[in-house]
């Protein structure tokens, strides 16, 4: 097990400083805006309102709370209602608008001109284009917004701290809460923060993830940052969970707090997931990296992916870390035509196992048996859903020796499972949440509750062709020596022809030409200490990456190099989609 200098923080240098603290940002806002009768502070979901509505109560100004123009609690559940349906897990992704949410007579909020006043909340801006003041003649009304990084989100569902969208839910499960999130607000939230961006309508950002310390910049450095990070190789900023399978080997090798039980999940590249740093004389401000797919979409995922997939960052790299721990779930991904009735998704969750690391009894669970018996295989899937016995797995799946370097394609409806002593790089499609778990060894979650089982949905969609020898022919370890010179070799590892995406393992001792070819590229350093990256045409400063590092190299780039550092070996693993 070796140790990397895996970077915790990664960022993106921007111009100018950063404004801290609620004191400096409100009378940075007061000086800047103190002719404008209103003010609109819109929030993400997720934020602490309550620190936005205090802070700014001391300018004087009457506050306007959106939470208090929104219709009633009830009619917004009812209004949701078809999207959050009563499953504990799975929702429809909806296509409510914000504007649904407000309830405003003749289509205007009408106030008096008593007193200037500040509208804060999520769709104070919306609300600011319906003001109409009485013996007042209003102009555009100024922007800040309140931005919160989605890892953020869910701690604060945790610890119960936040209210949906129009409801307060803090008390539910923070699995009921993420779902009305994952299905319903953020989609609601991100249509409308895009529309503000396109529209230029905000001033200032206001990044309040750190709760004893806000920071705000202008909308001129938010798009710098945006740019700059569009245009050169780049990390989003990896967050670590634990998980009931969860392993050590990433507690070690990315120089994590040994106090912790252990680490299951890192979400190392997951745009809609994640966060993007911006790094100002020093002072890190945080966004959702989600930002940089809305502000630039097509220099990032090039003409024809984002023809294809729109806003949507389509490749995710995470880590499943079982080293010293458990097997994962046996488990299936729903199908594309599953996925897209039952859930309204554009596309499924296919993915692929690369080994990083595996220890000497380290297995993959892949596939069915040849000459099963679906049937009774449900039944026992039933009955130990039930408690009344521990599921069979080996009877009925493929259970494969496996070892560092090896590279298991996984398209949607394959039954699979990493076992213990692996660590895993997962290679798949942006959905995260669409697993339909079989069994789960007869243990607990980590909230001492047993985990959602979903047997039902999944004999929808278990592909019963894919026996041994259809896995040995198709997904296991099918690599394909494309090019090979002296100190580089190049070989296809897949994925599946089912699946969008595409990989590559280049081996190598010296400079490797690499060009995005007009699409995304995703690579991990699988193998070696340090690599630097640069542009042979100097588009960007060369950018250093280090041992088990996913980093983006975003489609506007084209030609690469990537260069062992000390000329040691190394590899990389490149992801992009397939046209």
């Amino acid at each position: 097990m070796r140790r990397s200098n895996y970077d915790k923080f990664p960022s993106t240098r921007t111009d100018g400083m950063a404004i801290v603290g609620w004191e400096k940002i409100v009378s940075t806002l007061s000086e800047q805006w103190a002719d404008e009768p209103v003010w609109a502070i819109d929030l993400y979901c997720g934020t602490y309102e309550e620190d936005f509505l205090a802070a700014f109560a001391q300018t004087g100004r009457r506050i306007i709370d959106t939470r208090q123009l929104m219709r009633p609690e009830e009619e917004i559940r009812q209004l949701t209602e078809r999207f959050i349906t009563d499953d504990v897990l799975f929702g429809y992704m909806s296509n409510i608008r914000l504007e649904e949410y407000f309830e405003i007579d003749n289509g205007q909020l009408i106030i008096d001109n008593d007193k200037p006043c500040i509208i804060i909340g999520t769709g104070a801006a919306y609300i600011a284009d319906k003001l109409s003041i009485i013996n007042c003649p209003l102009s555009i009304v100024p922007v800040a917004y309140g931005d919160m990084a989605r890892w953020e989100i869910l701690q604060r569902f945790r610890r119960h701290e936040v209210k949906a969208l129009g409801i307060d839910n803090s008390q539910e499960e923070p699995s009921r809460q993420y779902k009305r999130g994952y299905f319903n607000d953020w989609n609601i939230v991100d249509r409308y923060k895009d529309e503000l961006i396109q529209a230029h309508r905000i001033q200032y950002w206001i990044d309040s993830n750190n709760r004893q310390e806000p920071k705000m910049i202008s909308d001129q450095q938010f798009r710098q940052g945006m740019e700059r990070t569009a245009r050169k190789p780049f990390r989003v900023v990896p967050f670590f969970d634990p998980a009931p399978w969860g392993g050590q080997w990433m507690k070690e090798v990315c120089d994590l707090p040994r106090e912790e039980q252990n680490y299951g999940w890192c979400f190392d590249c997951v745009p809609e997931e994640n966060s993007l740093y911006l790094n100002l004389d020093g002072v890190l401000v945080e966004f959702p990296s989600q930002d940089v797919v809305l502000t630039h979409s097509r220099e990032l995922l090039g003409e024809q992916v984002w023809a294809r997939f729109g806003k949507s960052f389509p490749i995710r790299f995470d880590f499943l870390d079982t080293m010293g721990g458990g097997n994962l779930s046996l488990q299936v991904h729903p199908t594309n035509e599953f996925a897209q009735r039952e859930f309204g998704l554009p596309y499924t969750q296919d993915e692929s196992y690369y080994l990083l690391d595996a220890g000497e009894d380290a297995v993959v669970y892949l596939g069915l048996k040849e000459d099963i018996d679906k049937h009774e295989m449900i039944e026992d899937l039933r009955a130990a859903q039930r408690g009344e016995i521990s599921f069979p797995a080996e009877k009925y799946v493929n259970k494969f020796p496996a070892k560092k370097h090896d590279h298991y394609l996984i398209p949607a409806g394959t039954i699979h499972c990493s076992g213990h002593d692996s660590m895993v790089l997962e290679i798949s499609s942006t959905p995260s949440i669409f697993t339909f778990k079989l069994w789960d060894w007869n243990r607990l979650g980590l909230d001492g509750k047993p985990r959602p089982i979903n047997v039902e949905r999944g004999r929808h969609v278990i592909q019963w062709n894919r026996t041994t020898e259809w896995v040995n022919q198709n997904i296991r370890n099918h690599f394909e020596v494309l090019s090979r010179a002296d100190g580089i070799m190049e070989e296809r590892t897949g994925l599946h022809p089912n699946e969008f995406i595409e990989t590559r393992r280049h081996t190598f001792t010296k400079t490797v030409e690499h060009n995005t070819g007009g699409g995304v590229n995703v690579l991990n350093l699988v193998d070696g200490d340090e690599a630097v990256v640069e542009s042979p045409e100097g588009k960007f400063e060369p950018f250093t990456v280090h041992y088990a590092e996913t980093f983006i190299i975003p489609a506007c780039i084209g030609r690469y190099t990537i260069t062992p550092v000390g000329g040691e070996e190394c590899k990389t693993v490149k992801a992009y989609v397939r046209k």
